[in-house]
């Protein structure tokens, strides 16, 4: 018996347009945003048996989309939200290297903990919120198909708990707008990565153009 877990990031948003750390800021969908969640449903055409989102904005929107031909709702779930970046949120990349350096360095490179400026406080401690999270779901559907909407740096996260991955792994996995990241679970939880990032259902113009 197979559990499919569709893990799915948001549809893009203006900051995401910008560049700018989101984390906990209430970012709503772009006019890009929507259009990019309408393909996605296409693609899955209501292909799932439930549906998790984030409680943020931008995700829950993305899953309404996904399902609004649908018999069922999304289920709101707090653990989904996104990583709190702390003083870093409303920043681009450039703009945190230049002002927190040091801090910035140190998260690239830190293999256990990633600590951050605030907020969540590190990668790790997102990484080990998200896994419970997940896991918990996954084991409350088995021999179902998943989907949860949320957001680039918990779905990263995510992926690091599950497969016990050094936390340098989240800045070497991208993830675009609208991607499905899928991941099988077996009757013992074990876990196997099917797809990472897939966003074919994407014109071209609106392919990742934003990680943060």
């Amino acid at each position: 018996m197979i559990t499919k877990l569709l893990l799915i990031r948001h549809g893009e948003t203006e900051w995401n347009a910008l560049g700018k750390f989101q984390g906990s800021k209430n970012i709503d969908l772009s006019h890009v945003g929507i259009k990019q969640a309408g393909y996605l449903k296409e693609r899955l055409d209501g292909a799932f048996d439930c549906i998790y989102t984030s409680p943020l904005n931008r995700a829950q929107k993305t899953a309404e989309i996904l399902c609004s031909d649908m018999n069922i709702s999304p289920i709101v779930t707090k653990n989904l939200r996104e990583i709190d970046f702390g003083e870093w949120e409303g920043l681009t990349i450039d703009e945190i290297k230049n002002i927190y350096g040091k801090e910035f360095a140190l998260w690239r490179n830190d293999e256990i903990n990633a600590p951050l400026c605030g907020g969540e406080q590190s990668i790790k401690l997102a990484s080990i919120r998200a896994k419970r999270c997940v896991l918990d779901i996954v084991n409350n559907n088995k021999g179902k198909t998943i989907a949860i909407v949320a957001h680039g740096g918990i779905i990263k996260a995510t992926i690091l708990g599950i497969f016990d991955l050094k936390m340098t792994m989240y800045h070497k996995i991208t993830l675009g707008n609208t991607a499905i990241s899928e991941i099988h679970f077996n009757e013992n939880n074990e876990a196997k990565i099917v797809t990472l990032n897939d966003t074919s259902h994407l014109p071209k113009d609106m392919e990742i153009k934003s990680y943060v």
